[in-house]
């Protein structure tokens, strides 16, 4: 689970296999992400609030845009599940931890330019 730099907003994972966008405000869902085939254990926005990584039991990590709930990329390389996601204060990178007792450093630049 994790909070929108700015407050409003809060994205959340479950073991539906789903991302969920909330606003806080209202306590109302906005958007549900779909897209991993195992159960959300991390979420995670970037500095400008407008990507979001998200990372799953399938060893997979997914990168989305945050306004329109699409799918940018999914990163592959982890042996077991990944645990935890947390983008650079640059919003450059995306590091993964994961149960393979790993970390992966991933650079999203290419993904997380003005689209």
């Amino acid at each position: 689970m994790g909070f929108s730099p700015d407050g409003r907003h809060l994205a959340s994972g479950s073991n539906d296999n789903t991302l969920k966008f909330w606003d806080i405000s209202s306590g109302r869902e906005i958007r549900t992400f779909t897209g991993h085939r195992f159960f959300v254990r991390s979420v995670a926005f970037s500095h400008d609030g407008r990507q979001l990584a998200s990372a799953s039991c399938n060893k997979t990590l997914k990168l989305w845009d945050a306004s329109r709930g699409k799918e940018l990329r999914t990163f592959t390389g982890h042996s077991r599940r990944i645990n935890t996601v947390a983008f650079s204060p640059n919003g450059r990178f995306v590091l993964s931890g994961s149960s393979d007792e790993t970390l992966k450093l991933w650079d999203v630049s290419e993904w997380t330019q003005a689209r």
